[in-house]
C-alpha cells in the first residue's frame, strides 16, 4: 500500500497540482495586499475618506459578555475585488498558455508525394493518387 501511495504521490499531475496550490496561495496573499493596501485607500479617498475595511452594519452592540454583531460589508467588497483581479489574471495566463500551445508545431501527419506532390499520410508507402511507391 505504501508503494502504491508513493507512486500516486510522485506522479507528475499530483506534484504539479501541489505546486499550483502553493503558488496560488502566495499569489492570493499578494492580490489581497494589492487590493487592501494599494487600491482601496485611493478609492476610499476619492469617495470621501472611506476605509472600506471599516464599513459595517452594527446589528447588536457590545453588552455585558455578549460580543458585538456586525455585517462587515466593506471587507466583502474587498474580497469581491480580490476575486475579480485573481480571476482576470488567471484568464490572462490561461489565454497566453493557449496561444502558446496553438503556435507550437505539432508532429506532421502528412507528407508530399515526391512524384505528384499530393499530400499523403506519413506512414504511407504508396501514393493513393499516382500509385507510385514512396520511401
Amino acid at each position: 500500500m505504501f508503494k502504491e501511495f508513493k507512486e500516486f504521490a510522485m506522479k507528475g499531475n499530483v506534484v504539479d497540482m501541489a505546486v499550483g496550490v502553493i503558488i496560488g496561495g502566495a499569489f492570493g496573499k499578494i492580490i489581497s495586499s494589492l487590493v487592501n493596501d494599494v487600491l482601496m485607500p485611493p478609492i476610499g479617498l476619492l469617495i470621501g475618506n472611506v476605509d472600506f475595511s471599516e464599513l459595517s452594519i452594527k446589528l447588536q452592540s457590545v453588552s455585558g459578555s455578549d460580543k458585538a454583531v456586525t455585517i462587515k460589508y466593506g471587507l466583502f467588497i474587498n474580497h469581491i475585488i480580490d476575486f475579480f483581479i485573481v480571476a482576470f489574471t488567471i484568464f490572462l495566463v490561461v489565454k497566453a498558455m493557449t496561444s502558446l500551445k496553438k503556435k507550437a508545431p505539432g508532429i506532421p501527419t502528412t507528407k508530399d508525394c515526391p512524384h505528384c506532390l499530393s499530400a499523403i499520410p506519413v506512414k504511407a508507402t504508396k501514393c493513393a493518387f499516382c500509385t507510385s511507391f514512396v520511401q
